[in-house]
């Protein structure tokens, strides 16, 4: 299955025009104090409460099958995967940010953190 991917340059435009969207960071609690995007439209899921618990590990307002989601971790890997996931289980407009939080610190705002 291809997953849909969105690019770091196309994340920033949208974070800047406002547009209504959620950001669900799949990394663990630890890699989010060393780098994240300061924003009320991130919400932060683990993949590894995915992994464990299903949709369970979504909060109710992630849990709408209709709402736009830009999926991210550190590179692009975990979010791909938990993008395909999504998508197999109902969430219709998910798609992966290519390149993660890295590329994204690297080209966009290095003020979020590189690890």
């Amino acid at each position: 299955m291809s997953v849909p991917e969105i690019s770091v340059q196309e994340l920033a435009q949208k974070l800047e025009a406002g547009e209504k969207f959620t950001i669900i960071d799949v990394r663990e609690p630890w890699e989010l104090e060393v780098a994240s995007i300061k924003d009320e439209r991130v919400v932060p899921v683990p993949m590894s409460r995915v992994s464990a618990e299903g949709q369970d590990a979504f909060p109710e307002a992630a849990r709408d099958f209709q709402a736009e989601y830009v999926v991210m971790c550190h590179h692009g890997v975990r979010s791909a995967n938990v993008t395909a996931w999504m998508r197999q289980n109902g969430w219709q407009n998910a798609v992966s940010l290519a390149g993660g939080i890295g590329e994204y610190a690297e080209e966009i705002d290095p003020s979020v953190g590189v690890y």
